[in-house]
């Protein structure tokens, strides 16, 4: 046995890591219980020495603690599984750490919180034992070797109340019966409890597919309240029962009392819960890891992160000293003055009073933060018909009679949303906070119908009904997108968790450019089956549109950057969704040599500026050269295989699934139009736009891009459209088709009022007329961004300087108009007023005089070019 001595020479020589390493290294010779209680004794004079020596931080003084009971209980495991089935392997039985352990954030006298698990069709055990009760034998010798006290001391303390229903239930679970749990009847705090749980003794790939079969369970995309307001109340529960030590002081409780370490490893969590289901680089299971990811997130400000992270090391350290005495498991500062200044002297410090000044404002500041999640005291509206018009007023409804009126139909539980008590209870707890809102905005009757309108579709609006509750600048916002936004408001009533997606400030962030957006939608759908992933994907997708959308109509950015964002998503999820659905066909039917699909986007996506309401006008190509067949089990000839591909890559954009639909996908713009094959082949494309398209055809590829294939075969389509758009042509001849086929357009979809600012004569579909002949006829700005496809005609004097500010102007009105305007619906003065502020107007009559110019000069500029075919 190496002699404690030992070890102290070793530190003072050597260092704190060399005395563990020694200690670790003991008693190799002897029976496994033995052993680890004399390694662990070692372990925690080498560790003490160097703590109290400052050498060691607090990171590495718990981790060396944690790798040593990770280290002890495989050890344990091994043996209890060697005694009773000689020469097996340790398999089928998984130790899961949770807890501090779970963390790797173990102190000298912590228990270690396991749930203990087993795999029936692995698990060794004897002839015609039941694997139950032989895991239940391994989890007893297990414990009894770790925890039985000899003379050499215990290993670990060990504590199996983590598990479900512990009073009832046996120490290990058969690993299907415990996800079938978590997945269907956990209770709520479980969540907050496996925010630190790892595979870590035992069967670790039996442990790991455990744990990432509840993933899903932990980490949830969709916010739960529920879950956190019932932590917060666990604290406060606790609080209440360890009143004694709650305040700072002699007898402080350094882990349960106020602004104490399990106070701000609940804060941590409940952040955690709430922005981890959709930030996975939050999901750290050390509380002072979780505190940086949270605050290099912008979860958390510099100031409350570093309140808490030293707050969280002070605490911890000084529950170390407390428990370097006699190895004390406890977390309570002496009461005695004696006994206080010998801990505070441990800590170096003179005595206790200086040891509570040090603790005393990073306790108080921790409390401070923890307290903030307590809801402030909400006004409880009155059942009382007269006193709820009272209640109401006071809220600023003027019409209150009007308001009272909605409510009682909300509190009657016809809507199916409100048939739960949890329900009703979440919707009243949230009335308050959105009301004085409503009341607040421009169109209060019209605000209060549209909410009326998704509270009756909803089918469960629980989590809805809390977020609002929770976070009052989500209700402010609610109540500006009912007030102005009915096509964000319906989308809400078929899916409210859209809103959820505005939790996050990075909601508001401009989506990266297309190819960053399609690699986050493949990294969300990687490993996930072929449904699930579009289901996800139109997700994601959905929450980006809704976010942009909500960004235009608070104002937050220029409608025309809104309009490349919606761009930048729908091209990121063709080429995401696209990719899926390519390599689930291939699964099936192989490839083709060298060969690949190519999509063309035309129209507002090929010119990178989409509304709302946009569909995606796309072309189909294929680059295969000759016959044959595709190389998988189920091959196909080229036209076959890739319009059936095509058709799947339409459905994976098009066809709604559980998270709703995506976008209207429109191929007419093919050869042959609706009645022409879904894909071509890249040579008679060609063939065809050379020798037998209309100048409609070649008008709508000035729009047109490679948006989905390899880069080698996307720039070489993309030379191949712009050589096609060079080609010599009389331009009286295109400009008479040009103006026919306007005439023809407005017959068949004529503008639907004085304001379609895109069909109306000198609207933006004038524009790109005149835009488009001038490409054709003159060979300039050939760019697919009218912008600068103007920028450069203009360059040219062949349109005024002036006109892109038209064209800038009227695409900012259409974007707002397809959110605050959809089909019939007529905007109230007060949205109005918001458009014009969105497009640069001090009011709505400034924007018409600005649009009326707007418009004059584009019918100018297409009458001009008309005139040269007379």
């Amino acid at each position: 046995m190496v002699a404690r001595r030992q070890v102290a020479d070793a530190f003072v020589s050597t260092g704190a890591d060399a005395a563990a390493e020694l200690a670790l290294a003991d008693a190799a010779d002897l029976p496994v219980g033995q052993r680890l209680r004399q390694r662990r004794h070692g372990l925690a004079l080498a560790v003490a020495l160097g703590d109290l020596a400052g050498e060691l931080p607090l990171e590495r003084v718990t981790a060396l603690l944690s790798d040593f009971a990770d280290a002890a209980i495989d050890d344990a495991v091994a043996a209890a599984i060697a005694e009773r089935v000689p020469g097996a392997k340790p398999c089928g039985f998984a130790v899961i750490a949770m807890g501090k352990l779970g963390s790797r954030e173990l102190n000298y006298s912590s228990d270690v919180d396991l749930l203990l698990l087993f795999d029936p069709a692995t698990l060794p055990r004897r002839a015609r034992e039941d694997a139950g009760e032989a895991a239940v034998r391994i989890g007893r010798r297990m414990i009894e070797l770790l925890q039985k006290r000899t003379e050499d001391g215990y290993v670990e303390r060990v504590d199996l109340r983590l598990r479900p229903s512990p009073e009832v239930t046996p120490i290990a679970l058969p690993v299907d019966a415990a996800i079938s749990h978590y997945e269907s009847s956990a209770l709520p705090w479980e969540r907050a409890a496996f925010i630190r749980a790892r595979a870590a003794a035992g069967d670790i790939a039996l442990g790991q597919r455990f744990l990432d079969s509840i993933d899903t369970f932990v980490w949830r995309r969709s916010l739960d309240f529920g879950v956190i307001e019932e932590v917060r109340q666990i604290s406060a529960r606790i609080r209440d029962h360890f009143a004694q030590g709650a305040e700072i002081g002699p007898g402080f409780d350094l882990k349960r009392g106020r602004g104490g370490i399990r106070e701000v490893e609940f804060f941590v969590q409940i952040q955690q819960m709430i922005h981890g289901g959709r930030d996975p680089s939050l999901r750290s299971a050390a509380t002072l890891d979780a505190i940086e990811a949270l605050r290099g997130a912008g979860h958390l400000d510099e100031r409350t992160a570093a309140a808490l992270a030293s707050a969280y090391r002070l605490l911890r350290t000084i529950e170390h000293r407390v428990q370097m005495v006699d190895d004390a498991q406890t977390h309570v500062l002496p009461a005695k003055a004696a006994e206080l200044d010998n801990v505070a002297q441990l800590h170096g410090v003179a005595d206790g009073n200086a040891l509570i000044a040090e603790l005393r404002p990073h306790v108080d500041e921790a409390g401070r933060v923890f307290d903030s999640l307590s809801p402030a005291e909400r006004t409880v509206l009155s059942n009382d018909p007269d006193i709820l018009k009272e209640d109401l007023a006071r809220l600023g409804f003027a019409d209150s009679e009007a308001a009272a009126r909605h409510v009682a139909h909300w509190r009657s539980g016809k809507a199916r949303s409100l048939r739960s008590p949890a329900a009703r209870q979440a919707f009243e707890a949230m009335l308050p906070t959105l009301l004085p809102a409503i009341a607040a905005g421009a169109t209060p009757d019209h605000a209060l119908n549209r909410l009326s309108d998704i509270v009756e579709r909803l089918s469960s609006g629980v989590n809805f009904f809390r977020l609002l509750e929770a976070r009052p600048q989500l209700a402010e916002l609610l109540a500006t997108v009912l007030a102005h936004a009915p096509a964000l408001a319906d989308q809400l009533g078929r899916r409210p968790e859209l809103f959820e997606g505005l939790f996050d400030a990075s909601s508001f962030a401009m989506p990266p450019p297309a190819v960053d957006v399609a690699q986050a939608l493949a990294g969300a759908m990687q490993g996930h089956p072929y449904d699930v992933a579009l289901d996800r994907t139109r997700r994601l997708v959905n929450e980006r549109r809704f976010a942009l959308g909500v960004q235009l109509i608070d104002r937050r950015r220029d409608p025309l950057e809104v309009t490349e964002g919606y761009a930048r998503v729908a091209e990121g999820a063709l080429v995401a969704l696209g990719g899926a659905a390519v390599r689930e066909f291939e699964a099936a039917h192989g490839r083709f040599q060298d060969s690949e699909l190519v999509v063309l986007g035309l129209g507002r996506l090929g010119g990178h500026s989409l509304t709302h309401a946009s569909d995606l006008d796309l072309i189909y190509l294929h680059n295969v050269r000759g016959d044959g067949v595709s190389d998988g089990r189920k091959p196909l000839g080229p036209n076959d295989y890739f319009n059936r591909l095509a058709s799947r890559v339409t459905a994976a954009l098009s066809v709604p699934t559980a998270s709703g639909p995506l976008y209207e996908v429109d191929t007419r713009l093919r050869p042959g139009g609706a009645k022409g094959m879904l894909v071509v082949s890249l040579d008679a494309f060609e063939q065809y736009q050379r020798t037998e398209a209309w100048t409609w055809e070649h008008m709508a590829l000035c729009r047109a891009r490679p948006v989905f294939g390899s880069p080698q075969v996307r720039e070489k389509v993309a030379a191949m459209i712009e050589s096609i758009l060079r080609m010599p042509r009389d331009p009286a001849k295109v400009i008479v088709d040009a103006v026919k086929m306007r005439a023809d357009m407005e017959r068949h979809k004529p503008a639907r009022s004085a304001l379609d600012v895109k069909l109306g004569p000198g609207g933006l579909v004038d524009l790109e007329f005149a835009i488009h002949v001038l490409q054709l006829t003159t060979g300039v700005g050939l760019d697919t961004r009218l912008e600068f496809a103007l920028e450069a005609l203009a360059g040219e004097d062949l349109v005024p300087a002036n006109i892109a500010d038209a064209l800038k102007l009227l695409s900012r009105m259409l974007v707002m108009m397809r959110l605050v305007a959809p089909a019939n619906v007529k905007p109230t003065p007060e949205t109005w007023q918001l458009v014009a502020e969105a497009c640069g107007a001090a009011t709505w009559n400034e924007l018409l005089a600005e649009h009326d110019a707007a418009r004059q000069s584009i019918a100018t500029l297409w009458n001009r070019i008309k005139e040269g075919s007379r």
